[in-house]
């Protein structure tokens, strides 16, 4: 989820305080009103001061609500079309392996309402220094990444029962989305047998090669929007959101997301500094990390492309189809990412020319990208 802020609501403690948040359905807001009065005195929640904390890419909404404490989040997950029960039991699961997830304070499983912990109002997007690119020692971004990892081992140590796992036919339903939205249905590409005939033999050597990596719990999108920081504090360990899609899959999937972000590109020399510091730590916390690191990375690149061409697929859907056109233009860091490993290792050739032929037909190649945006 994304925060965006919004001031809070003067009026009185009563069901008309939330009726300035946007609601397309009436009886909805009526609903959320009454839970929240429901719950309101087991939490000390002042009602008047429900706002608009975020909204992502699903149809979840997020609430902040002052209480004697400080705040608390509430979810909006429409029942028909959001599952919040792996959200509910992936939070309990993560917290009892001690990650620093909100906890589920109150959830209305029927209607789709949940009252969580507050982790704070900054993601580490919000929070990126952009005066210092380079992550120099004792900087807040360079305290802020490495924390991130420290944490994301804590959550890969969590165990894994009850997770899907990210076998082959997710990771081809994944990839499938690349030629269904981004090459035909947003840059306009007709694609001919053969082209189809090569994306066919491309995913699969893709598949082979995370597929025999090794396997840990996976969030999915720990990323610079979905941890939390504090300001004043950055080495403190990050809040982590957004976790509901969590898998057992590749170990290097999360660090990928972590260091290939859609939304921030660092130059690859950080990259590759930081991979560095996992590989070590996460070799001395005994996860089944490769010995070599030259084998990791090669681990980490193949990843980030399955990953990368999935992104390009669901921002395309998500600008197409949802209207959320905000997600197009992050399509250049994506594709720069997905281009530069297609082009570096044998057998990606002619992907590599494809996502030339899709962005030469969008008005030109993409070759470079600023390093931060």
């Amino acid at each position: 989820m994304t925060v965006a802020s919004s001031s809070p609501s003067a009026s009185p403690s009563s069901p008309s305080a939330i009726e300035p948040i946007e609601w397309a359905d009436p009886a909805r807001a009526q609903a959320f009103a009454a839970w929240l009065g429901g719950v309101a005195p087991a939490h000390g929640l002042r009602v008047d001061t429900v706002r608009a904390a975020s909204a992502d890419a699903s149809f979840r909404r997020y609430f902040r609500v002052d209480c004697a404490q400080g705040s608390l989040i509430v979810m909006d997950a429409p029942p028909d079309k959001e599952d919040s029960r792996p959200f509910v039991r992936i939070a309990r699961q993560l917290h009892a392996g001690g990650v620093a997830v909100p906890e589920v304070l109150a959830w209305d499983e029927a209607q789709g309402f949940m009252l969580l912990s507050d982790l704070g109002q900054h993601t580490f997007l919000s929070a990126t220094d952009m005066a210092d690119l380079d992550h120099h020692p004792g900087s807040a971004n360079r305290a802020r990444y490495l924390a991130a990892i420290d944490e994301l081992l804590r959550l890969q140590a969590v165990p894994t029962d009850g997770l899907p796992p990210y076998d082959d036919a997710l990771l081809q339903r994944e990839l499938d989305l690349l030629p269904d939205w981004y090459l035909t249905q947003l840059r306009g590409l007709t694609l001919s047998d053969a082209d189809r005939a090569m994306l066919s033999r491309t995913f699969a050597l893709i598949k082979a090669e995370v597929l025999a990596q090794p396997m840990a719990f996976v969030h999915r999108d720990y990323h610079s929007r979905n941890l939390m920081v504090n300001p004043a504090d950055p080495a403190a360990r990050p809040g982590v959101i957004d976790f509901q899609d969590a898998v057992v899959g590749p170990l290097t999937y999360d660090l990928v997301s972590l260091l290939r972000d859609a939304y921030v590109i660092w130059d690859e020399d950080i990259q590759l500094d930081y991979a560095v510091r996992y590989w070590q730590r996460a070799r001395q916390s005994g996860l089944s990390v490769s010995e070599d690191f030259a084998d990791f990375w090669r681990q980490f690149e193949w990843m980030g492309l399955q990953r990368h061409l999935k992104v390009l697929g669901i921002f395309a859907r998500l600008g197409l189809r949802d209207g959320k056109r905000q997600y197009l233009d992050d399509i250049p860091r994506v594709w720069t990412y997905a281009h530069r490993v297609a082009s570096r290792y044998q057998g990606l050739g002619p992907l590599a020319h494809l996502l030339e032929r899709a962005e030469a037909a969008h008005g030109g190649v993409q070759t470079q990208v600023g390093y931060t945006f």
